[in-house]
């Protein structure tokens, strides 16, 4: 479960910030991967804090042949949904090229706090374009320089990336540069070895690899946030294990760190095939 990991780098270290915080979880709930042969997945996990269910987050992964598509939904639930109640949609799609993914465009769309929140990113010869940014991020955050924008991708891609790598090499080993239309991040992941994942909260139980992972954030810094805080790298842990026969290795549990409500663990607690294209 990829999403993301740069959220805590730029919003829980400081405050609550959803809409940062997604690519942080989506690099732990997508880091792994499907083979090139695998069927598509829909994989639905909760997110559980401080004894409480404070997300609901829910994937569909498509890996297989050329081409490559995700889509991703994340909901605040309890007591987060009272602090920061919102929805976030994202989308991507693309080819790959050389092993490598080559996104054609990234959209994220959603409501945090009541505010409507956009983005749409574009790629002409291999460089990320931004068609659509709302609200502006003069709002929010500094800019991302043109010259760090080039040689990234988008977060759903660089997981499509560590997946197909974990998928062909078993390893999570790899970094990886993103850009998502705010924030320019690295992402590093490390393999740490087959382990026992336990019966906790109804999610998935066996064994499965544990890949660690870091986020870091580089540049689209928050403007009321302290810049050396904010340039932490955050830390987290996930376990990858096939959740049924015939399906492809997908995460099954993430462990996370959040300054706000501790440790967040994130449970696969539903996964099924998806229609194929």
């Amino acid at each position: 479960m990829a999403g993301g990991c740069q959220g805590w780098v730029g919003g829980w270290r400081g405050r609550p910030d959803m809409a940062g915080m997604r690519p942080f979880l989506l690099l732990g709930l997508l880091l792994p991967a499907a083979g090139a042969t695998a069927q598509p997945v829909r994989a639905t996990y909760e997110v559980h804090a401080a004894g409480m269910t404070m997300m609901q987050f829910e994937a569909v992964l498509d890996l297989a042949g050329e081409s490559y598509r995700m889509e991703t939904v994340m909901r605040a639930r309890g007591l987060l949904a009272a602090i920061i109640p919102g929805e976030q949609v994202t989308r991507v799609a693309g080819a790959w090229v050389g092993g490598t993914p080559a996104p054609a465009f990234y959209r994220s769309e959603g409501t945090w706090r009541g505010r409507p929140r956009r983005i749409l990113l574009e790629w002409q010869g291999g460089e990320p374009r931004l068609v659509e940014l709302s609200p502006p991020n003069e709002e929010e955050r500094e800019p991302v320089p043109d010259a760090m924008r080039r040689g990234t991708m988008d977060a759903l891609s660089a997981m499509a990336l560590l997946a197909r790598q974990v998928a062909e090499a078993r390893s999570c080993d790899g970094i990886a540069p993103v850009y998502d239309g705010r924030r320019r991040s690295e992402f590093l992941g490390a393999t740490r070895g087959w382990e026992r994942v336990p019966v906790w909260r109804g999610g998935w139980t066996g064994t499965a690899l544990r890949c660690d992972f870091e986020g870091r954030l580089v540049a689209g810094f928050r403007v009321d946030q302290d810049r050396a805080q904010a340039a932490e790298p955050q830390r987290g842990t996930a376990w990858i294990a096939a959740p049924y026969e015939g399906a492809p290795p997908i995460p099954v549990r993430i462990d996370m760190p959040t300054r706000w409500f501790g440790t967040a663990v994130a449970l696969l607690v539903r996964a099924e095939p998806a229609p194929a294209r």
